[in-house]
C-alpha cells in the first residue's frame, strides 16, 4: 500500500505545481515551478536506488537516493535561503527536538506492554511535521526541521547499534518516496502553509513582530505575486 500511496502523493504534488497552486509556497522556499517538478521527478527516480555506505557481517548502513539524499540536499538548500540566523537556528533546534521526541516515543513503546494506535511509519512524519512547524514557523524552517529531525533519528539509531555492538540495518530513506523523511517534509510545509496563510489573512499580512525587514519585504512580495496571478 505504501508503494502506491507514495507515488500518489508525488503525482498530487506534481499536479499542484503544474497548475500553479503551489506557487506561493515555492516562492517562499526560493524554488520555481520547473525546479520543483524536476526535484519531484528526481525523488521518484532516486527512490529505486540504494547505496551501501558501510557493510559488515553485523551492520549495514544504506542510503536511498530519493528517500534521503535528495530531501537532505533540498533541506540544506532551503536552510541556506532562510532569512535570518535566528530562523536557521530555530529550525535546527526544531530538528533536534523532533529527533529526541521520536526516539523517546520509540523507546517507550518498544515493548508489547504498550501499543501505539498508529503505525510508526505515519507517526514519525506527523510528529516531525508538527514540531517542524511549531519551531520552524516559516515554510522553510518547518521543512528543514522536519526532514533533518527524521534524519537525525536514523543517525541516532546507527550510533546505538554501533555503540552496543548490536547487529542491524540502518537504512536512510529506506521507504523511498514514502519514507518518513519525505512525508515529514511535505506535511510540515502543508501545516506551515495552511496555518500561516490563515493567520496572515486574519491579521491582514505577515506579522512584523520580531521579523527582519528584508524577510518581511520578501514575504509581502511573494504574497502579492501569488494574489496577482490568481486574482
Amino acid at each position: 500500500m505504501g508503494f502506491y500511496a507514495g507515488r500518489l502523493i508525488l503525482v498530487g504534488l506534481t499536479l499542484l505545481i503544474f497548475f500553479g497552486l503551489a506557487e506561493r509556497v515555492l516562492d517562499r522556499m526560493h524554488l520555481t515551478d520547473k525546479q520543483a517538478i524536476i526535484i519531484v521527478i528526481a525523488i521518484f527516480i532516486g527512490s529505486f536506488f540504494n547505496v551501501n555506505l558501510y557493510q559488515s557481517s553485523e551492520l549495514t548502513i544504506r542510503l536511498n537516493l530519493g528517500g534521503a539524499l535528495l530531501p537532505l540536499a533540498l533541506a540544506l538548500y532551503v536552510w541556506l535561503q532562510a532569512g535570518t540566523m535566528k530562523e536557521k537556528m530555530r529550525s535546527l533546534f526544531g530538528a533536534v527536538l523532533t529527533s529526541a521526541l521520536i526516539i523517546g516515543i520509540g523507546w517507550f513503546f518498544r515493548n508489547d506492554e504498550y501499543a501505539l494506535p498508529i503505525d510508526m511509519l505515519y507517526l514519525y512524519p506527523i510528529i516531525a511535521g508538527l514540531i517542524g512547524y511549531l519551531f520552524g514557523r516559516s515554510r522553510k524552517g518547518a521543512f528543514v526541521a522536519a526532514v533533518l529531525g527524521v534524519l537525525f533519528t536514523d543517525i541516532a539509531h546507527g550510533i546505538y547499534l554501533i555503540w552496543t555492538n548490536t547487529p542491524g540495518l540502518v537504512h536512510f530513506g529506506g521507504g523511498g518516496i514514502f519514507d518518513s523523511i519525505v512525508l515529514a517534509g511535505v506535511l510540515a510545509v502543508c501545516l506551515a502553509e495552511f496555518i500561516g496563510e490563515s493567520r496572515e489573512r486574519i491579521q491582514g499580512g505577515p506579522s512584523s513582530k520580531n521579523r527582519d525587514a528584508s524577510v518581511l519585504k520578501n514575504l509581502q512580495a511573494a504574497g502579492a505575486k501569488g494574489d496577482k496571478k490568481h486574482g
